[in-house]
């Protein structure tokens, strides 16, 4: 079966699309309006193997919220449609990467529960172009609440705010990969002893 995610939003602020293919070859067609976030969705498909097609045209006349709130939100329901019944899938998923002088350490436990822990270091540049880094915690915290997954992300050091978020990114996209690809040793099993997720 095909684990493909498919989500429209439209709001009085945003219309989004979003598509995801958890299956693919890291193909993406992302655009949103807002250059950096754009480069780091493409991060995402890219090194998460997935294939994403992001559309989104937001109110850019008042600030990038909005967009990229909307655009967190939706991609956050599409992984989750992607996942269907969850059986047979690895679940946890982890990865550390470096991006010259940053690191980032990212793990996730596609459980059904929404949580978010985030730490990154303090005094980062307020803006990458239009981007406001202080996003992108709120894009973890959008996309988390509605895929469902509990999701820790730490960035122990590092300068560059670009870097910065980038390693997130990275890292977020191949602990997504490693924790929701198909385990060849459990298939048919549900990686839960509740027998729920």
């Amino acid at each position: 079966m095909p684990r493909i995610g498919r989500v429209e939003r439209t709001t009085k602020e945003t219309s989004v699309l979003v598509e995801i293919d958890l299956d693919g070859t890291g193909r993406t067609d992302v655009s949103t309006g807002v250059g950096f976030f754009d480069h780091m969705l493409d991060q995402l498909g890219r090194h998460g193997l997935f294939d994403l097609t992001v559309k989104t045209e937001g109110d850019l006349h008042i600030d990038t919220h909005h967009t990229i709130e909307d655009t967190a939100l939706a991609l956050g329901a599409a992984f989750k449609q992607a996942l269907g019944d969850k059986v047979g899938i690895y679940r946890f998923g982890n990865c550390t990467v470096p991006l010259d002088e940053s690191l980032a350490q990212v793990t996730v436990d596609l459980s059904g529960r929404p949580y978010l822990v985030h730490t990154e270091p303090e005094g980062m540049a307020p803006m990458i172009g239009a981007y406001d880094t202080t996003m992108t915690r709120h894009i973890l915290e959008s996309f988390v609440a509605q895929a469902q997954v509990a999701l820790h992300v730490h960035v122990p050091y590092g300068r560059n705010a670009h870097h910065i978020v980038e390693c997130q990114f990275k890292a977020l996209a191949r602990a997504l990969r490693y924790a929701s690809e198909r385990d060849p040793r459990a298939e048919g099993i549900l990686p839960s002893t509740k027998g729920a997720l």
